[in-house]
């Protein structure tokens, strides 16, 4: 009998002979995680069983990437992935975390039961803190700090998050509130930004975080970026950037030139209305490019025209801009596809 397939979607793989990350189709079953080179393969380049593996999340060895996981066999191999943003990373850690729990009791899968608080201290969960923290409305305010003339975007400084945390009955005092915060670093939910806070995450201070105001952080998952006074050119480059993030994930996009296919992480903004594509093996600093969503169309597609490499029948999209240029994307499943088109389409009317 063939066992249950739990989850699948595209992630990024450390290889195990190369030290090369690279996109795989990611497949995982009631016994095992399966990788392949692409979606549409038959036969998977490999295959993690999960029975005596040990998770780590964060996994913290690679300083320069984020949303890390590892797994580590029975046989003291060690796999390593990277999702594309937070939610994406914890959904994945979840289910093979109740994998792994359902192996060693000779049970069968399931989402009901078991899901386990980060105990510090022990009513806090740090999950559903960062998801208050990140509430529009009520969580802490992304904020333009300007510090040694550099203008960091979409920020906060540490005082800010243990006030916040005080405020909101999280913590009693503010050491509780440092230790609050340093956990959310040390999980990855947080990051530091600038001289100051980074010093203090290398040096190995007692607390990660300080209670400082020049000590500034970031969301792991939000439109962060840092610019300098060099021209007023640079400024209107990274516009386009200010927007909230609204949407991100990984989706088919077809090259204009080649024609061919490859997996490129999503990242939708809005106002102004943007939404940029990378790399996803290489990270978030340069995208490869950017689509102005202003005045754009988008609408389900059955085919794409010259379409090479891949067998992309099914749940396509395609953005036509204003001034008529057209993209081509496929989704992994039809709701992953109607959520985007709602996303975009929303955005291409409001943002600017």
């Amino acid at each position: 009998m063939e066992p249950k397939q739990i989850k699948e979607g595209y992630l990024v793989k450390k290889g195990t002979v190369l030290n090369s990350w690279k996109v795989v189709w990611v497949v995982l079953s009631e016994d095992g995680v399966e990788f392949f080179k692409r979606k549409t393969d038959n036969t998977p380049k490999g295959m993690i069983p999960l029975k005596g593996a040990v998770l780590t999340n964060p996994c913290q060895d690679f300083s320069k990437r984020t949303f890390v996981f590892k797994l580590r066999t029975a046989k003291n191999q060690d796999h390593y992935f990277q999702a594309s943003h937070l939610e994406e990373r914890e959904s994945w850690v979840k289910d093979i975390k109740r994998v792994i729990t359902c192996l060693q009791g000779d049970r069968k899968f399931t989402r009901k039961s078991t899901r386990r608080s980060i105990r510090l201290p022990d009513t806090i969960n740090l999950s559903e803190l960062y998801i208050l923290m990140r509430d529009q409305e009520d969580g802490v305010k992304e904020l333009k700090l300007e510090k040694e003339r550099r203008v960091y975007n979409h920020c906060f400084t540490g005082v800010t998050v243990v006030d916040w945390l005080i405020s909101k009955d999280k913590a009693r005092n503010r050491p509780e509130g440092l230790m609050l915060a340093t956990g959310l670093l040390n999980d990855g939910f947080l990051q530091p930004a600038g001289d100051v806070s980074k010093e203090a995450v290398e040096g190995g201070a007692e607390s990660a975080v300080l209670d400082d105001p020049d000590a500034l952080y970031y969301f792991a998952d939000s439109g962060f970026f840092c610019e300098g006074y060099s021209s007023d050119e640079d400024v209107i480059v990274k516009e386009e950037f200010r927007g909230n993030i609204i949407k991100q994930g990984c989706l088919l996009k077809q090259g204009h030139r080649r024609k061919n296919w490859n997996v490129r992480k999503f990242i939708l903004r809005d106002d102004p209305a943007y939404i940029h594509y990378y790399d996803p093996t290489k990270g978030d600093e340069n995208p490869l490019g950017s689509i102005h969503l202003r005045g754009s169309v988008i609408t389900a597609v059955e085919f794409v025209p010259e379409a090479k490499r891949y067998d992309v029948d099914g749940n396509l999209f395609e953005i036509i801009t204003s001034d008529d240029t057209h993209y081509f994307l496929q989704a992994t499943t039809a709701e992953e596809r109607k959520e985007w088109i709602k996303a975009i389409q929303t955005v291409s009317k409001t943002g600017k």
